[in-house]
């Protein structure tokens, strides 16, 4: 037993506090202050998506689908993976970047870690509102386990209270593991824990009728209601063009399934969207896509009619097009 009494920690009544509403740097995928994992298969689009981000962020432009214009910030961004004046240099270029306000740690004497302090400092010295962490698993330490949660619940609790002292957006980009039928929150990498200590959880992937088409879905928020996904494509410089609100959920995105298995106007409504993304199509290749899903001409005109999707008659036959708003 032991011979002496151990300290007693303070105790605070809620009575006592302050109550304060939640910053989103863009409401409601990515908060201030907390912890966002970014997740999908390798190739899928994670980066490129981040990437994006934060060019909009430090030349202070809206986010998609968003109509609040955040203030120019600086942008911590951390790639283990990417050379930094072959590749991220032009990537940050091609998508519109203020490099002015992106700045990067050099790990050429030292490399980082979740628990490094030269994190908190580097946000401090450079005042930046978002750091990104490019991939997880390479800044784990030397002996850092994604499988151990003993291992990497402080480093990340450590990390989630730098984010608090310091008001900052911390993002950490993660590939998928492999395990097939799995929740969607069981297949990021490593130790649950990581998905546990984020406030957004959000989803890269590719569509299955479309897979030049990305998508971001939200799969956990802790902090609001869960946002709708978005989709976005990108170009051979790596820019992405926003498409917008996309009707599919993290689940389905996941396991590659269709929205609302066994409703087929709900399946022909997505086929015909994907399809008329890029502009006029002939109806008859709409038809034949959808024929091979099993869906019926019948049901075709009929999602047609509800998208409100536009005939135009040309030499060569009939013309849809969705409806510009």
């Amino acid at each position: 037993m032991p011979n002496h009494t151990p300290e007693q920690l303070p105790i605070r009544y809620y009575s006592a506090l302050a109550a304060k509403q939640v910053d989103w740097l863009w409401y409601p995928y990515i908060p201030y202050g907390k912890l966002t994992v970014v997740q999908g298969d390798p190739g899928d689009g994670k980066t490129t998506l981040v990437l994006n981000i934060a060019a909009l962020l430090s030349v202070g432009q809206a986010m998609p689908e968003s109509d609040t214009l955040p203030q120019r910030a600086v942008i911590l961004y951390q790639s283990a993976e990417d050379g930094t004046e072959d590749t991220m240099k032009p990537r940050l270029l091609s998508a519109g970047a203020d490099c002015d306000n992106i700045a990067f740690i050099d790990e050429t004497s030292e490399a980082l870690s979740l628990d490094s302090p030269c994190l908190e400092s580097a946000i401090i010295e450079t005042g930046a509102r978002m750091l990104v962490l490019d991939p997880l698993q390479a800044y784990l330490g030397e002996n850092g386990e994604l499988s151990r949660a003993d291992g990497i619940r402080p480093m990340l609790k450590q990390l989630a209270a730098v984010a608090e002292r310091t008001r900052c957006a911390v993002i950490i980009i993660g590939h998928m593991n492999k395990s097939s039928g799995a929740k969607g929150l069981y297949r990021g990498l490593g130790s649950i824990d990581i998905t546990a200590a984020a406030r957004s959880v959000l989803l890269v992937g590719r569509t299955k009728h479309n897979p030049q088409i990305r998508v971001m879905a939200q799969m956990k928020n802790s902090l609001a209601k869960e946002g709708m996904a978005i989709a976005f494509e990108i170009n051979e410089k790596s820019a992405v063009r926003w498409i917008g609100k996309y009707d599919i959920s993290a689940e389905e995105l996941l396991l590659g399934t269709a929205p609302g298995v066994g409703n087929k106007i709900t399946l022909a409504e997505r086929i015909l969207r994907d399809a008329l993304l890029k502009g006029e199509t002939f109806c008859g290749e709409i038809y034949a896509r959808c024929s091979e899903q099993g869906i019926s001409k019948r049901t075709v005109d009929q999602a047609k009619k509800q998208l409100g999707i536009k005939s135009a008659k040309r030499a060569e036959g009939w013309f849809w097009s969705l409806e510009r708003k």
